[in-house]
């Protein structure tokens, strides 16, 4: 791969992409955020969600956590966040709403960071 001159750096009419030397300076991947259809069935969406809690709550909320049946682990972690927990839902708007209507509303609980799974589509052979 050639180092691209910083110099010749531009960046182009479409928003967030940048090239160097008429070259896209991060190739794209081509993926989807949206579950593809596998067989006919509807692959659930998957989602990271790291939580913070209070002081001396992390037990209260690990067992409450653990009684939602859309959240498959449940890992306390030493440092922040004190939670990291796989969930899997629906779609998106199921994720909002056990993010912000059942977790949150958990004792405990002060901050979340959701991070939604995405599938790579298989690139075609040339």
């Amino acid at each position: 791969m050639k180092r691209a001159k910083e110099a010749s750096a531009t960046l182009t009419g479409a928003p967030g992409i940048r090239y160097v030397d008429g070259e896209p300076a991060i190739p794209a991947v081509p993926c989807t955020i949206h579950a593809p259809v596998d067989g006919g069935v509807v692959m659930a969406d998957r989602a990271y969600v790291l939580i913070h809690v209070l002081p001396g709550q992390t037990s209260s909320v690990v067992r409450a956590l653990r009684e939602i049946k859309q959240i498959k682990t449940v890992d306390p972690c030493w440092g922040k966040p004190d939670i990291i927990t796989i969930v899997e839902v629906a779609d998106q708007d199921a994720l909002t709403q056990l993010v912000l209507s059942r977790i949150h509303a958990i004792e405990g609980v002060t901050q979340t960071d959701t991070h939604l799974v995405y599938r790579l589509k298989e690139a075609k052979a040339k």
